[in-house]
C-alpha cells in the first residue's frame, strides 16, 4: 500500500478537459524518507515508518534524533507508520515523493478534524430542544431526560451528551486524484479532507476503491 504525509494548503477548484469545475483540495505531499523497515520474520508484520518535514536537531529529544542518526537521516519533525503487503520493496533512506500517485487514483486521507470546543447536544447531535412555549423558558435547547431514576438508577456510558465537539481522527475514503506536481510536491484530491489549513494529513491508497460506472 502507498502512502504519504502531506500538509493541507487549502481548497480550490480546477477544470477539466470538459471545462466541467472541479472543487479540490491542494495539499503539500512529501518528501518524505523511509526511517524504518518492518518485516514478518522480525517484527511480525510488514510495514515501513516514513517520516516527513527536515526540522532543526534542537526540535527533536534524544531517542528520536538517534533513531534518525543511525541511518545518516535528516531530523524530522514527523514520523508515521504504514502497513504494506511487501517492505522488502522498500530500504530505509529511500524518498518518497508524490510521483508515487498519478490522476485518477483513488486515495484514502486521514487528517485530524477541526476542533469547535465544548459545545452542547443541540449543535453536537442535532438534539430538537424542548418545547418554546408552556412555561419552559429556559428548556429551549436542554438534551432532555438522561436516565430513569430508580433503575438502573445511572446515566449509561455512551449517553449523547454535552462535550468536547471535533478534533478526532477522522478519513475520508475514495477521493480521487485530480493533478499531480511533482516539481512544488503538490497533489490536488477531489472534494474536501478533514482538518484546518497547515494540518497535517496522511494520503493512502484506497483501502476499498469503489467501482466505478
Amino acid at each position: 500500500m502507498k502512502g504519504i504525509l502531506g500538509r493541507k494548503l487549502g481548497m480550490t477548484r480546477v477544470f477539466d478537459e470538459s471545462g466541467v469545475v472541479i472543487p479540490v483540495t491542494v495539499i503539500q505531499a512529501g518528501p518524505c524518507y523511509v526511517t524504518q523497515v518492518k518485516r514478518t520474520e522480525t517484527d511480525g508484520y510488514e510495514a515501513i515508518q516514513i517520516g516527513f518535514e527536515v526540522t532543526k536537531p534542537n526540535k527533536l529529544n534524544k531517542p528520536l534524533l538517534g533513531h534518525l542518526k543511525k541511518h545518516d537521516l535528516p531530523p524530522l519533525r514527523v514520523l508515521r507508520e504504514i502497513r504494506v503487503e511487501d517492505a522488502s520493496e522498500y530500504e530505509v533512506g529511500q524518498l518518497l515523493t508524490v510521483e508515487m500517485f498519478k490522476p485518477g487514483d483513488l486515495v484514502d486521507v486521514t487528517g485530524t478534524s477541526k476542533g469547535r470546543g465544548f459545545q452542547g447536544g443541540v449543535k453536537r447531535y442535532g438534539f430538537g430542544g424542548g418545547p418554546r412555549t408552556h412555561g419552559q423558558s429556559d428548556r429551549l435547547r436542554a438534551p432532555g431526560s438522561i436516565g430513569a431514576g430508580t433503575f438502573p438508577g445511572r446515566v449509561l456510558p455512551g449517553t449523547r451528551m454535552a462535550g468536547r465537539m471535533g478534533n478526532k481522527r477522522v478519513t475520508v475514503q475514495n477521493l480521487e486524484v485530480v493533478r499531480v506536481d511533482p516539481e512544488n510536491n503538490l497533489i490536488l484530491v477531489k472534494g474536501a479532507v478533514p482538518g484546518h489549513k497547515k494540518g497535517l494529513v496522511l494520503i493512502r491508497q484506497a483501502v476499498r476503491p469503489k467501482k466505478r460506472g
